[in-house]
This record gives structure tokens, sequence and C-alpha cells, in this order.
């Protein structure tokens, strides 16, 4: 290697590491993806201050002290990681498995528990792939964990004897459900997705976080380098993938629960996706009061009938 293109190297890297159009995108995907220490999304408050998050959490509780004693901790091993659950033998022959979005371990599923063991179905709360004690170090939004929800249904089946298993995903997770329905080798006993606050991709959803939080300018370069940091690491684009793509493939059933407030999944985009849906056994219910990931807590009664009745 010639002197001239040692310095050309020196100053590109210099260039590189003090430029914030690259430092600042790669931080941010750090921040958002990457489980930089194992006490990055463990089983616990994520947001202290936040009453109406909490008041999830509080009732998740009180709904686990209930059913503790049916409770045995339960793992699998996906693509070489090993994967971490709690499962709720209520004594169904069916069980949902509780996908969390990100940042979130399996003790935030508890909350989501209730209209599910109120129609007959077992619990299973994962840790999802580098969450909670689950191994792994990125998340890949759904594009790679799809297949530990493929792991999970066999499991389920194999092991629990269970004959049918639905997915409730929150946010990031009604896509990674999404994808585990529609995969060439989704089991049989998988039926089927209840998707709260869907995205058509998580580019468009990232987008408005910045939008929202107005401190990463510029904004739109921002976006594409982190998207850019995205596809380099974990293989995802999240700027042209996502269930805006895939959903003409989804044939199993799938009920979308969508709030009107929603200012990270837009409703129109919301309705659009449900319009995309090829399958026979659809159905989109409104909530009018309720943030991102935050409908059950503002409309409980709504949102457990509409389940109740969807699985029914």
């Amino acid at each position: 290697m010639n002197q001239t293109l040692i310095v050309l190297l020196i100053v590109a890297f210099v260039v590189f590491i003090f430029n914030p159009i690259f430092v600042v995108p790669l931080i941010l995907y750090n921040v958002l993806l990457v489980r930089t220490s194992p006490k990055k999304w463990l089983a616990h408050y994520e947001f202290p201050k936040d009453l109406e998050y909490n008041s999830m959490f509080e009732e998740g509780r009180l709904w686990y002290d209930r059913v503790k004693d049916c409770r045995k901790d339960v793992n699998i091993v996906s693509e070489g990681y090993k994967l971490y659950g709690e499962y709720f033998d209520l004594g169904y022959d069916k069980c949902v498995i509780v996908i969390a979005g990100r940042t979130e371990a399996s003790n935030y599923s508890y909350f989501f528990a209730k209209p599910y063991e109120d129609s007959g179905y077992n619990i299973l709360a994962i840790d999802n792939r580098c969450h909670g004690r689950s191994e792994g170090k990125y998340v890949a939004l759904g594009f790679k964990e799809y297949k530990d929800i493929i792991a999970w249904s066999n499991f389920l089946h194999d092991e629990m004897g269970i004959n049918e298993v639905m997915c409730h995903g929150i946010c990031i997770g009604s896509s990674v459900a999404l994808y585990a329905c529609i995969a060439e080798d989704s089991p049989e006993c998988l039926k089927g997705v209840v998707a709260e606050g869907m995205f058509p991709t998580f580019g468009e959803s990232l987008w408005y976080h910045l939008v929202k939080f107005k401190k990463f300018a510029p904004m739109r370069l921002t976006l594409f380098m982190t998207c850019v940091y995205i596809k380099l690491f974990t293989g995802a684009d999240v700027k042209n993938d996502g269930p805006i793509k895939r959903m003409k493939y989804m044939k199993k059933k799938m009920l979308f629960l969508h709030s009107r407030e929603d200012k990270y999944s837009l409703p129109v985009r919301a309705q659009e996706l449900y319009d995309m849906c090829p399958s026979d056994k659809k159905k989109l219910v409104w909530f009018d009061v309720g943030a991102h990931s935050r409908i059950r807590i503002n409309n409980r009664e709504k949102y457990d009938n509409a389940i109740k009745e969807f699985l029914a």
C-alpha cells in the first residue's frame, strides 16, 4: 500500500469520526437497536416517571400474582441463541405468544394476558432476542426474530401439547408475528395474529419519532444514514421493506387494533395495511383514545372484547 493511499484512508477515517452526519445516526442506531450491555432491556420499567406506563405494569403484576402458581420457566434455542420465556399453563390446549415491542421484556406482556385467559388460552410471555434473559445483541426488527416465533410455536405444539397458537404483537412485535405467519415454514398450529399499532415500515415509524423530538437535524439525512447502518449491520431494509410489502401474503386470520391518536403509525397507513390483507378472517377495530402501544390502558373493556369476539 503506497503512502498516498494510506494518507487518504487516514483522512477519510478522521472525517468520518468527526462528522456528525455519520456519527449521530450511528449513535442513534446503537441506542435504539443494539444491546450494548447486559443490563440493557432487562425486566424493569424503562420509564419510571410515566404514570400511564407504570399503571400497565402494575395491572400486569396483579395478573401475575393471581396466576403465578401456573408459571414455569421455558427456553428454546433459535439460530444459535438461547431464548427464555414464562409459560402460564391455565389448563387449555390453546396458547397465545405475547410479543412485546423494542426495549420490553416478558413482564411487560402480563398486561395483555387477560382477554386471552378469558378466551381459553394459555399464555407464553417471551423475552425477545437480546431482551431480558434471552441471548443476542442486535434488534433486526422482525426480519430475523420471526424465526424465533416459529421455534416457540413448534415448542408449544411438540412439547406442551398446544393445538392452536395465536400471536399478540405490540408495535414491532406485530411485524414479527406477521413475518412468522407468512414464512414458508410457518407451522400449521400458528393460526394468526392480533396486531396493535402495526407500522408499514420501521423507517416510516422512525421518521415520525424524529419529527416529534426534533433533536437530529438534518432529520432526513439522519433517517437515511440510520437506515443505512441498520441495513449494514442487520441486513434489514427498513426503508423499503416491512408489513406494507409483505401483508399481501397474509392468509391466516388477523385482527388489527389501532388508535386514531397514534402518531408513529398513522391511522391512514393502518387502513392501507388492512385493505391489503387478503385473509378472509380479518377485522380492523378503531380506538379514539390512546397513544402508540397505549390502547388497552385507555380502552380496556373495548380492547378485551374485540379480542374475545375475534377469537370466538
